[in-house]
């Protein structure tokens, strides 16, 4: 089938990666390397981080979840600390890429992300760039909806609201565990570990020149 959507996740995606970040906080603090991810992936659908972003939960109780979760794992973290690490640095390139694929096909987003008012936080509306926003047909955020990936139902409100085929959809996502329903419902799915990376695969997928 012919692609006619490109669908793209936010953070690890157009912008880098907070795993960065993570690392450097953990390194800074002599916490255990990979505590933060580990705490993250434990429980993944029903954690502190996924209720959350879901919007259940108020800070108080999500800094409160996540210190008991990481403790769980071997070590404290406040999850009021780890709110300012995820933000990332827009990728230009994979901005450019984003335009370019625009002018061709459909284009959404799907990221899980947090409450606008999440104290400390840039991950609410003011990380959604205004410019890079406004060139998706659509945009469906975990913390306004009540639902996350790798929730099936976030990805099937996408393909009904633009009104396509998943058949004929690209996935991209940094995160293997939320690629693996886009994949299950026929989208041809791209794991973006670089902005060159991404880019490749996705000319390959597209048949568009994106640089």
């Amino acid at each position: 089938m012919t692609i006619e959507a490109v669908i793209f996740d936010f953070g690890g995606v157009l912008t880098s990666s907070p795993f960065e970040a993570f690392s450097r906080f953990e390194t800074e603090r002599g916490l255990p390397i990979d505590i933060i991810r580990r705490t993250n992936a434990a429980n993944h659908l029903e954690n502190a981080w996924a209720r959350f972003e879901r919007a259940e939960v108020d800070i108080d109780t999500f800094d409160k979840l996540f210190a008991e979760e990481s403790r769980a794992l071997g070590a404290e973290v406040r999850g009021r600390e780890v709110l300012p690490l995820i933000q990332g640095d827009l990728r230009p390139e994979m901005v450019e890429a984003l335009k370019r694929v625009k002018a061709q096909f459909k284009t959404g987003c799907i990221t899980n992300n947090l409450p606008a008012n999440a104290i400390g936080s840039m991950t609410g509306r003011s990380l959604y760039i205004a410019e890079v926003m406004v060139l998706f047909d659509h945009v469906i955020e975990s913390a306004k909806i009540g639902l996350r990936k790798p929730d099936p139902r976030i990805y099937q409100q996408m393909v009904e609201t633009l009104k396509v085929d998943p058949k004929t959809c690209v996935y991209l996502d940094d995160l293997g565990v939320n690629l693996k329903p886009a994949r299950e419902m026929g989208m041809t799915t791209i794991k973006v570990t670089s902005g060159a990376q991404a880019i490749a695969e996705l000319e390959a997928a597209t048949g568009l020149k994106l640089r």
